[in-house]
């Protein structure tokens, strides 16, 4: 029997897993973390970061690995560069800079150790969320929405309390690449789930809504992952967690509006700068004008 919150406790912090290697955008993800990969003219992870922030989030939880410290300090302040840029007068760059320092007390970095597997990584984060809700955003991908994705899950959490998953409808053919919830119920773009799996074998899947990089998930998703055992490609799923924490609590998920682009492959980067360039009020004449002249 499911059961879910009378009050849903506000949800205040979010995990960011930040520790994979971006194999699929190699040889640039070589000395520079992919979440670093620039669309336009910022970073993915900035975009993750302002789609957090939107959605109300106060505390952002790094799972971050070797060799990922550009992470942090690109939330931190650069004194030298920030002193020339005001010895030169480009204050606006400069305010553009300083609206995403880090807040005091906003960011925490905590170390997963082996590539274990999203569930892991998550699980790596337990002491510092602590047990109360929190939100899970993939870092590359990006969410190109209004509101943003998080903020249309959150304001769902608000109502509905218990687990909240995002989706979108992929080609069902297609449907083997993706973790795939198994809905019961719909109720326009909510759906009641009875379950989830991941990666099915062709032909399998319970259904086209493929999970897509926003969570939000109840404490007890820890003791889960605790004792989780491996699952697809050998690696702690946090789909596999969320499937059996679904016997006990109520998981809502949720076909978000935006259109989502998968910066951590190398055509979904191209596109997403492509595509969020040529949305830019200063620049997407001169964007479509350079396209168009290489056709």
């Amino acid at each position: 029997m499911t059961t879910t919150p009378a009050r849903p406790a506000r949800l205040r912090k979010a995990v960011l897993p930040v520790a994979g290697l971006g194999t699929r955008v190699l040889p640039g993800t070589k000395t520079t973390p992919k979440e670093l990969l620039n669309v336009v003219d910022r970073p993915i992870l900035s975009y993750i970061v302002e789609e957090a922030r939107e959605a109300g989030i106060e505390h952002i939880v790094f799972v971050t690995g070797r060799s990922k410290g550009a992470i942090e300090d690109y939330f931190d302040h650069q004194i030298e560069l920030e002193a020339q840029l005001l010895a030169k007068g480009k204050i606006e760059i400069l305010e553009l800079m300083n609206a995403e320092l880090a807040t005091a007390g906003e960011m925490s970095f905590t170390r997963q150790m082996q590539p274990k597997g999203l569930g892991h990584a998550v699980w790596c984060a337990r002491d510092i969320i602590g047990r109360e809700p929190f939100a899970v955003i993939l870092p590359d991908v990006i969410v190109d929405g209004q509101p943003g994705a998080l903020k249309q899950l959150a304001d769902s959490y608000a109502e509905l309390g218990g687990n909240i998953i995002g989706v979108e409808a992929v080609d069902i053919e297609q449907a083997h690449k993706y973790g795939i919830v198994d809905p019961a119920e719909r109720d326009g773009r909510r759906f009641t789930m009875k379950g989830m799996v991941e990666k099915p074998a062709a032909g399998t899947a319970p259904s086209n809504l493929s999970i897509a990089g926003r969570y939000i998930l109840q404490p007890e998703i820890f003791d889960v992952l605790a004792d989780q055992e491996a699952g697809a490609g050998g690696e702690i799923q946090l789909t596999d967690a969320m499937a059996r924490l679904m016997t006990q609590q109520l998981f809502t998920a949720i076909e978000y509006e935006g259109v989502t682009h998968d910066c951590g492959d190398k055509i979904g980067l191209l596109k997403a700068n492509v595509a969020l360039a040529l949305k830019r009020p200063d620049l997407g004449d001169a964007a479509r004008a350079a396209i168009a002249g290489l056709l």
